[in-house]
């Protein structure tokens, strides 16, 4: 496959680095006042005015078409997609970090474009560079065979942290990995100035240092700050922690209707109600939106890994569920009208490791807002969900006993 990547290269910032008014190393800044998306002819014209020439990536994805820019990095801070795109519809511009060094601009595409044009231009005396992207309309055949991302073994590499064996921290002690999900480029849920990435990396912490104080396992963050990790990098990270359990937490907003409470859901093929597939759709779409390439996910292995995972893991996964519902019951009284579902999530979907997602609440609901954000009354849903996983570790060692058998 031809695949339009273009780089902005070192040796073009070399040139211009003792102009520089701030150290390189310093993020570049985003000045929304010189900037502009803008279209011609059907065809975006992208103008970025930055405070520094960084080194830059540009390619675009189908299924649905975009434009993808990384950086290597931009601040954001205060940046609104209004007003880099006022003539479109904001939702359709999204940015944000992606991995430990790089950002990342995802621009929907509603006709197949291409890549006509890219270029950075550094002002010798101030600087400051302008990014320049032209796209230009092309029938479909065009548009897939000049998409993907590049192909770069290192972009999606395991830090040693994450990677590390067994041996390497507690020997023979199980493993849990907590997954605070969304993060970076993909908040999640916004309500108040409140981001369910942000909420959920405040729990999952709490919840790692409730087990770690509890005595002998080791536990691994799928994140280890606001960045965003796709949804594949999740379960892989899962798999090379050789993750005994895997929990994943969330906090969805209702776009319309009522609820609260928190309910734990298990992966099943078929949904257990409307609501939860609805569920399922909008986390799954997380990579979408953060520009992921997804052209090369088998949907043949994903069925298999979903038929295996309901052999010896779904009653499992079913058990941790159910003990994790009682402990949140027991200790925060605080859970959904049906708190034990089912779903398609794809962060649930590697077949030998027991796997739930928590919905801790809902962040659209202004009661679950207020515990949430309350240190002392999540304390009580970090105990609960504590006291759960532990129930579980024990009975479930009980019955490996006759699993054996």
């Amino acid at each position: 496959m031809i695949r339009v990547v273009i780089f902005a290269l070192w040796a073009l910032l070399g040139a211009v680095a003792t102009a520089y008014a701030q150290p390189f190393t310093a993020l570049a800044r985003l000045d929304v006042s010189e900037s502009q998306i803008t279209t011609q002819g059907g065809a975006f014209q992208v103008n970025l005015s930055l405070s520094q020439g960084v080194p830059y990536r540009v390619y675009t994805l189908t299924e649905p078409a975009r434009l993808v820019l990384d950086f290597r990095e931009i601040d954001y801070t205060g940046v609104d997609a209004k007003s880099l795109l006022p003539q479109s519809n904001s939702n359709a511009l999204r940015f944000g970090a992606v991995r430990p060094g790089w950002s990342r601009l995802v621009l929907d595409l509603p006709k197949p474009q291409i890549v006509a044009h890219a270029g950075l231009r550094v002002d010798a005396s101030s600087g400051v560079a302008l990014l320049s992207i032209a796209m230009q309309l092309a029938d479909m055949d065009e548009f897939e065979q000049k998409s993907g991302a590049p192909s770069d073994p290192e972009w999606d590499r395991l830090k040693p942290s994450v990677s590390q064996s067994k041996a390497q921290v507690k020997a023979d002690a199980l493993t849990i990995v907590l997954d605070p999900g969304h993060g970076g480029i993909d908040p999640g849920a916004v309500s108040g100035g409140i981001t369910e990435a942000d909420l959920m990396f405040v729990l999952a912490q709490e919840v790692r240092d409730a087990l770690l104080r509890s005595g002998d396992v080791n536990v691994v963050l799928t994140r280890d700050g606001d960045e965003f990790v796709s949804l594949e990098r999740r379960v892989k990270i899962a798999r090379t922690a050789q993750a005994d359990l895997f929990v994943s937490f969330h906090a969805d907003a209702l776009a319309s209707g009522k609820a609260n409470g928190a309910a734990v859901y298990t992966l099943s093929k078929e949904a257990s109600d409307a609501a939860s597939a609805a569920l399922a759709e909008r986390h799954n779409r997380a990579d979408l939106l953060a520009g992921v390439d997804l052209s090369g996910q088998d949907d043949e292995i994903a069925a298999i890994l979903m038929g295996l995972a309901r052999l010896e893991n779904k009653p499992r996964s079913e058990a941790l569920a159910r003990g994790i519902i009682l402990g949140i019951n027991t200790e925060a009284g605080h859970t959904y009208k049906r708190p034990i579902q089912s779903a398609g999530f794809s962060v649930l979907k590697a077949p030998d490791i027991p796997s739930v997602l928590i919905e801790v609440g809902f962040l659209s609901s202004k009661d679950d807002l207020s515990k949430l954000t309350d240190p002392k009354w999540r304390m009580k849903m970090v105990i609960g969900i504590h006291n759960g996983i532990q129930a579980w570790l024990l009975n479930d060692a009980a019955d490996a006993q006759l699993r054996r058998k």
